[in-house]
């Protein structure tokens, strides 16, 4: 029996990439962002925002992702900046999805610009892995415009870890036998899950390198970090038993989670993640006609402690304040603030397709007027796209007005015709 082959493909400057292709193949422009300092980000006349994407240009003046805008403007004054145009990501996005699904029968969405595929015993169809992760990468390059990095593997994290080794335009292995030679002279900042708080961590233990931690005693990394130095070392050994999953044809509930950028340490700042999630997760069941009458939360904290809440409420429902409100109660109960907070979840389930609502005296909130309201907005971001309505607490702020699941920075255009 054959071993497990997966693929990591993940875009290269997916949104910088997409918006070069666009301009080229659409637009009829004869300048490639890609060839020059440019970057995706916020209004260049009003200077704020940050930077959603760089070319490999912009890199040399040391402009990172993630900064503001106007910082990276006073490093390179000349640099070119473009707004985002999330529609154009979605289908672009998609596109690239519809190629994966004709290589693999199985393709996991990461993220907007990241999946895995299963290439298990795909050998007769496509030669060997690294062969077969060629023939995809160049049908990408070809029939889409954009260049993507393939990482091949056993398993998703060493796939993932190879289509980091050198972008652009790569494919990289990383099997078992390759680990030694190739993953563990990294320093340990690059292993996956190790963000700046771990690595500091990590440094203060005299660990510096991924060979380094994998050799570490696994008990030692647990006293001093918990279930996360479990984790981490297995990681840094190559094994991660997680497999790919489709999303399901039919949903048994609607939910979304989020992995916050920073920490979270007050009430206020994680309402308003809870806010952003239950945005979304209303608008998916109100746009598949379903209630939800059991709605619960999840929380994991800094410390990758797990814990989550649910409760039933009295009608089923896709209100989306009914569905913040129940979710501010659950999290108030759950919350102990020890730690702060690394991601945020809300689920609903017990659904209903229904379309009757069950009053109560008790309604104090007139959930029927803001049925009919949810419902109007629905249509105007149909219609004009997410944005064009937004409660006003998310104006200029940081965090995605609906945020979760696959979201908008990770979810459309058509960089070149693609047939159906």
């Amino acid at each position: 029996m054959s071993r497990p082959i997966i693929f990591h493909i993940d875009v290269n400057s997916a949104f910088l990439s997409w918006e070069a292709c666009y301009r080229i193949h659409m637009l009829g422009e004869s300048l490639d962002l890609r060839d020059i300092p440019s970057v995706v980000g916020g209004d260049q006349e009003k200077r704020h925002g940050i930077v959603l994407a760089k070319s490999t240009p912009a890199k040399k003046y040391n402009i990172q992702t993630g900064e503001p805008l106007v910082s990276a403007m006073r490093k390179c004054p000349n640099l070119v900046v473009v707004p985002p145009n999330y529609d154009l990501y979605v289908k672009s996005s998609q596109a690239f999805i519809r190629i994966l699904k004709e290589f693999s029968p199985t393709v996991e969405q990461y993220s907007i610009d990241e999946a895995y595929c299963d290439m298990t015993g795909t050998e007769r169809l496509y030669g060997s892995p690294i062969a077969a992760a060629y023939l995809l990468k160049d049908r990408i390059c070809d029939e889409l415009g954009f260049t993507v990095n393939v990482g091949c593997s056993t398993n998703k994290l060493l796939a993932k870890m190879a289509g980091e080794l050198k972008k652009p335009n790569m494919v990289h292995s990383l099997f078992p036998e390759e680990i030694q030679e190739k993953m563990w002279p990294l320093d340990v900042r690059e292993l996956f899950y190790v963000g700046r708080a771990t690595e500091k961590k990590l440094r203060s233990l005299g660990i510096h390198t991924i060979g380094e931690l994998a050799r570490t005693d696994v008990n030692i990394l647990k006293l001093h970090m918990k279930k996360q130095g479990e984790l981490i070392h297995s990681y840094a050994n190559g094994m991660d038993v997680s497999s790919l999953h489709e999303a399901a044809q039919a949903n048994k509930g609607y939910g979304n989670s989020i992995t916050i950028p920073m920490d979270v340490n007050t009430p206020e700042s994680a309402k308003m993640v809870l806010l952003s999630l239950c945005e979304t997760v209303g608008t998916r069941l109100r746009a598949d006609e379903m209630k939800a009458s059991c709605i619960s939360v999840s929380i994991t904290d800094c410390d990758f402690s797990y814990a989550s809440h649910q409760c039933n409420i009295l009608a089923a429902t896709n209100v989306t304040n009914e569905i913040y409100l129940t979710a501010c109660k659950l999290f108030d109960e759950l919350w102990d603030k020890k730690s702060p907070i690394r991601q945020l979840g809300v689920h609903t389930s017990k659904l209903s397709s229904e379309d009757f609502r069950q009053y109560n005296m008790f309604d104090m909130y007139k959930y029927d007027k803001l049925e009919k309201l949810d419902s109007a907005i629905d249509k105007i971001r149909e219609r004009f796209g997410e944005d064009s309505v937004k409660r006003a607490c998310f104006l200029d702020g940081p965090l995605d007005h609906m945020s979760g699941g696959i979201d908008r920075a990770k979810r459309t255009g058509i960089t070149k015709p693609v047939d159906k």
